[in-house]
């Protein structure tokens, strides 16, 4: 990138003069454009040369890029071992690094590109039926979850799930989604295979999904659950943040409480709540 700018170039008698390069540019120029881009591109320029690498360092590049409640997200999560020297460009390094609280039932990260708080509740953290009955419930470890464990539903006749949790969520607007699979997976000889034996029941009654929050969001919605075999992310709706300095209480659930049937077969991982638009991978 940088040799088509820099070299030599020809007057009009033919002469080979000096012409500047991306290398003379000053850093604080660099900067003002490194700011108006997004962390992976700023990371990419930042090879280029000495003042683009400067300009990247810069502070006021990185501050923009922060949520507006840093500083709160940083003392919460990362005041053991977490220096105040550390610069902007570290700090935004560090919050996109899963953090687990709350005992490791929840996890918080920043989405690298776009700078927007995620957070991750483990089933681990919510009120489920029956959880600690083994004739229904099983906790089968497993690398396909972020907690390293997930919830295996046998049978049962009546399902609730629920949990709520207190965040400081920056301004923007949120998706809430519950991360389910149908079947129970596992690998043999290095390669995923999934029984589906167990799944029964959740084509008879949809499942209704809902949650609301402190600052007045609330949403519903019922489907019948599909896809066996496959992590599958049940959007529950989506709520605003105004006021990030001020707390946001959640309470979200998950029922299918019609006695007339069995369920069974059905993989509890985690709620999350990401940025609204954020790509579900």
């Amino acid at each position: 990138m940088g040799a088509a700018f820099s070299g030599s170039s020809e007057d009009g008698n033919g002469a080979e003069t000096d012409a500047p390069g991306l290398g003379e540019i000053p850093e604080c120029c660099v900067a003002l454009v490194l700011i108006n881009l997004d962390p992976p591109e700023i990371c990419k320029l930042a090879r280029v040369n000495r003042a683009f690498r400067q300009a990247s360092l810069a502070d006021f590049v990185w501050e923009s890029k922060l949520p507006a409640n840093y500083p709160s997200l940083v003392n919460k999560f990362f005041t053991e071992n977490f220096p105040e020297s550390l610069s902007k460009r570290d700090i935004y390094a560090r919050l996109c690094r899963p953090t687990s609280f709350d005992g490791g039932t929840k996890e918080v990260w920043m989405e690298k590109r776009s700078g927007g708080i995620c957070v991750s509740f483990s089933w681990k953290g919510m009120k489920i039926t029956g959880i600690d009955d083994r004739r229904y419930w099983n906790h089968i470890p497993t690398d396909e979850s972020r907690f390293h464990t997930i919830a295996y539903l046998q049978q049962i006749w009546w399902l609730e799930v629920g949990g709520d949790m207190d965040f400081e969520f920056p301004s923007g607007t949120y998706s809430l989604y519950f991360r389910l699979q149908l079947g129970k997976c596992t690998r043999r000889h290095g390669r995923r295979v999934c029984d589906l034996d167990q799944i029964h029941g959740w084509d008879i009654k949809p499942v209704r999904f809902q949650f609301s929050t402190s600052n007045g969001h609330r949403a519903s919605t019922q489907c019948y659950l599909n896809d066996p075999g496959k992590w599958v992310h049940y959007h529950v709706g989506d709520f605003t943040v105004e006021r990030p300095a001020m707390t946001t209480k959640i309470k979200f659930s998950m029922k299918q409480i019609d006695c007339t049937h069995t369920k069974g077969g059905l993989c509890l991982d985690s709620v999350l709540i990401l940025p609204k638009g954020l790509l579900l991978l």
